[in-house]
């Protein structure tokens, strides 16, 4: 007889206490190898691939897509020692062994290459071929991440009228069904194979259909309905969540304030186009704004240190740090997330440019590691990229400042006594008071600008 192993949500470290199911990426009934990427999910950091440790058969999934679940609770159920191995030179997994590979603390995957998935059903395998959807207990009382359940019978999971995975393909289905409180499974999709379609969830809805089950879901949306106007609802979760709690906290701890200074940035794009220009074709990357700009914060904050410090509340004490982390906000398609560029203080222009560029791509295709996220000690926010010219950025907790920077663009400047077009832009610093003065501020934000209308002020620090 197999032996069937339940594996659960794994602790993803940076303190993650939970995950959205994005997308499986196995099917039930599929052989899978150790430490192969069984389920991708959505934290508030990033996108993650999360690997079984153990190889088998998958005979259960825990959850539809788009569903969150806490650490520790159930992800799949995989019977072990019942896969007979392949001929020779085949590509299939060979017997499964239940000792495992104990990489359950996986953050962000493994390295181990996925086999090709392929279908099974051995005799004697008693595991259902459905995916029970169980009450989770709370995180504080959840089990090892790994655990042995007991095979239950394909019989007693039809008597409990549990079905498979819902077969929809569509977001804007699941979505819709979501909306209005819908049930998936119990309906019968008129698509080929049984798929759901959206006229079957738009028919269902027109005839009322809802379960015992659903009443009380029912009750609690007619009452937010009561409380809240009408309509589209999105669920504060994944990084918009996270963004959200982040910035209410700092909001609610920080006694902020903000300066702000125009500067006159034609002699820093001048510098830039020269640095550029040297060199000739194959002299490396261009030398982005940002770079430039991220170079001055690294200098202006070993001249006030202050500004790159934390406030420890419970001991009502001020922890200036001794490196700088450097984030930068970056808007993707699932959100604003603000990578870290790791000791920025001992680092280059160039050095700080290829970082960010790296870590923007990654952003990008969500790529990136919750370690590439966390730690930061000082933030730098580019809204110029969106048009605008000034901002009251809200510090990034428990940080205790933000430089914000607005589109450089021409306007009339008085130069040298004489009134000409330059490139203007505007610096805003917002910082929390309880840190420094205004004076420690305004000193940091005129230093900035002072390296950014003359960047050869920056050549003495460095």
């Amino acid at each position: 007889m197999p032996q069937v192993l339940e594996f659960k949500l794994p602790d993803l470290g940076e303190g993650l206490t939970e995950a959205e199911i994005v997308r499986w990426l196995v099917e039930v009934g599929d052989v899978v190898a150790i430490d192969q990427p069984v389920v991708e999910v959505e934290t508030a950091k990033a996108m993650v691939e999360v690997p079984c440790p153990y190889g088998g058969v998958v005979t259960a999934r825990f959850g539809e897509e788009g569903k969150e679940l806490p650490v520790g609770a159930p992800l799949l159920t995989v019977a072990v020692g019942s896969v007979e191995p392949e001929p020779s030179g085949s590509t299939g997994a060979a017997e499964a062994e239940p000792s495992g590979s104990g990489n359950v603390l996986v953050g962000y995957g493994t390295g181990a290459p996925p086999v090709r998935r392929r279908r099974v059903r051995p005799e004697g395998l008693s595991a259902p071929a459905v995916a029970p959807v169980a009450p989770v207990a709370s995180i504080a009382s959840v089990a090892p991440a790994v655990a042995v359940v007991p095979a239950a019978s394909p019989a007693s999971a039809a008597s409990d009228g549990v079905r498979g995975p819902v077969a929809v393909v569509s977001p804007l289905v699941r979505k819709l069904a979501r909306q209005h409180d819908l049930d998936l499974r119990q309906l019968d999709g008129s698509g080929p194979d049984g798929l759901i379609l959206r006229a079957d969830v738009e028919s269902a809805i027109r005839s009322g259909a809802e379960t015992p089950q659903e009443a009380p879901q029912e009750a609690a949306a007619t009452d937010r309905a009561a409380a809240h106007p009408v309509g589209e609802r999105v669920p504060l979760r994944g990084v918009r969540g996270a963004v959200a709690d982040k910035l209410a906290r700092s909001r609610r701890e920080i006694p902020d304030a903000t300066c702000w200074v125009d500067a006159d940035a034609t002699e820093l794009m001048a510098a830039r186009a020269a640095m550029n220009g040297a060199g000739g074709p194959g002299a490396g990357p261009k030398v982005s704004v940002l770079a430039l700009l991220a170079r001055i914060c690294t200098a202006a904050l070993a001249r006030y240190p202050e500004l790159n410090s934390t406030v420890d509340q419970e001991a009502r004490e001020i922890v200036r740090l001794p490196g700088v982390h450097l984030g930068f906000a970056a808007q993707t398609e699932r959100g604003l997330v603000v990578p870290v560029v790791r000791d920025a203080h001992a680092r280059s222009t160039e050095s700080i440019g290829a970082e960010i560029t790296r870590l923007t791509e990654a952003a990008r295709t969500g790529t990136l590691r919750p370690a590439e996220l966390t730690g930061g000690t000082f933030t730098l926010n580019n809204y110029g990229v969106f048009g605008v010219d000034g901002s009251t950025p809200i510090i990034n907790h428990p940080e205790a400042a933000m430089l914000g920077v607005g589109r450089i663009v021409p306007k009339p400047w008085v130069h040298e006594g004489e009134l000409a077009v330059r490139r203007v832009v505007q610096l805003s610093l917002t910082f929390d008071h309880r840190v420094c003065d205004g004076g420690t501020a305004g000193g940091f934000l005129r230093y900035v600008a002072d390296c950014v209308e003359q960047p050869a002020v920056l050549l003495r620090t460095l």
